[in-house]
């Protein structure tokens, strides 16, 4: 796994001179939505991805992490089914549905049953490189949404300029970075994360979450802001050393919602003695949010190599997997 967040730029690069190279059927339809589909690693490309592009999207993007789809999907449907192994029961039901409301279809995969179907069926797909763990692809999985988007006039800039961007700074920070991760790490040691970000970064906040989860083997919850003024904010009634409040800050967070951010601290320093924020880098939303994720990674990674267990280990999904299997 270390190895895997060391090449966190290489597979950025990797997968846009992949996604440069295929050849997507061109698309001179109009479509009104578009659907996300995947779940876990292959899922949270989409969550970022619907926040980044948010301001350049000539329509709605949805993620959708489930079985069945939302009753809006029809022939004006973009759906993008995301599986990094190619089988991931819930992404190929979504599918089968899809294919059923007619809707059009491309795939982002690297192999299994999923690339199977997309040969077979003339789908676009962009075929990335397989054999690791879903969560440590994300690099690889992600820049080829932005292709398929501006290959159905989704969005209009293709972003790879932000993505060299991203990748230039990541480098060159790398050394700062691991050097917080390492200090963040310490001070989350036996404790349990409580994430808060900007709405408008939540698919961050959720990417670190899934980190803690799978490679800390650790339980921890997210929640932005101000959504979390409205509701989490009063929970915060009980002194808990346990508990671990960490805040992505951007500086372009909606300066009424960093106000919020200081006045919660406030509140936080009550109950916990804890309080850890981490400011983003880079001059676009892209380019913060791959910064801020892999600086998460990183700190996922410490913890779990500071706890002394297996980062790469998911024997409950596997049983869980193998449960399912039997029906």
């Amino acid at each position: 796994m270390k190895e895997l967040i060391e090449d966190f730029t290489k597979h950025i690069t990797e997968s846009i001179n992949i996604s440069t190279s295929t050849s997507l059927n061109p698309f001179t339809g109009q479509l009104e939505n578009v659907l996300i589909c995947g779940l876990g690693g292959s899922g949270i490309g989409g969550s970022i991805i619907s926040q980044v592009v948010a301001n350049d999207s000539n329509c709605p993007i949805t993620i959708n992490k489930d079985y069945k789809i939302p009753a809006f999907v029809n022939e004006n449907t973009l759906v993008i089914c995301c599986s990094y192994s190619g089988n991931t029961e819930e992404s190929l039901e979504m599918l089968e549905q899809a294919e059923a409301k007619n809707a059009t279809i491309a795939c982002v995969t690297s192999g299994g049953k999923l690339m199977e179907i997309a040969q077979a069926k003339n789908y676009n797909h962009i075929v990335i490189p397989g054999g690791h763990p879903p969560r440590a692809a994300f690099g690889l999985a992600f820049p080829p949404l932005f292709f398929i988007l501006k290959n159905y006039n989704i969005i209009s800039e293709d972003y790879v300029a932000q993505f060299n961007n991203a990748v230039n700074t990541i480098n060159t920070e790398e050394s700062n970075i691991i050097t917080e991760a390492k200090t963040i790490t310490e001070k989350l040691m036996n404790k349990i994360p409580v994430i808060y970000s900007d709405a408008n970064y939540e698919g961050v906040a959720i990417r670190f979450r899934q980190q803690i989860n799978e490679n800390a083997k650790m339980l921890c919850w997210h929640h932005v802001i101000p959504e979390m003024n409205h509701n989490e904010l009063v929970g915060w009634t009980t002194k808990n050393e346990d508990l671990a409040v960490v805040i992505f800050r951007n500086d372009d967070d909606y300066f009424r919602t960093q106000k919020r951010m200081e006045v919660n601290k406030t509140v936080f320093e009550k109950y916990t003695s804890t309080i850890i924020e981490i400011y983003s880098k880079g001059n676009s939303r892209l380019e913060k949010a791959l910064y801020l994720v892999h600086l998460g990674d990183w700190i996922s990674y410490l913890i779990a190599d500071k706890k002394g267990i297996d980062v790469t280990e998911v024997d409950v999904i596997t049983q869980l997997k193998n449960e399912l299997a039997k029906i």
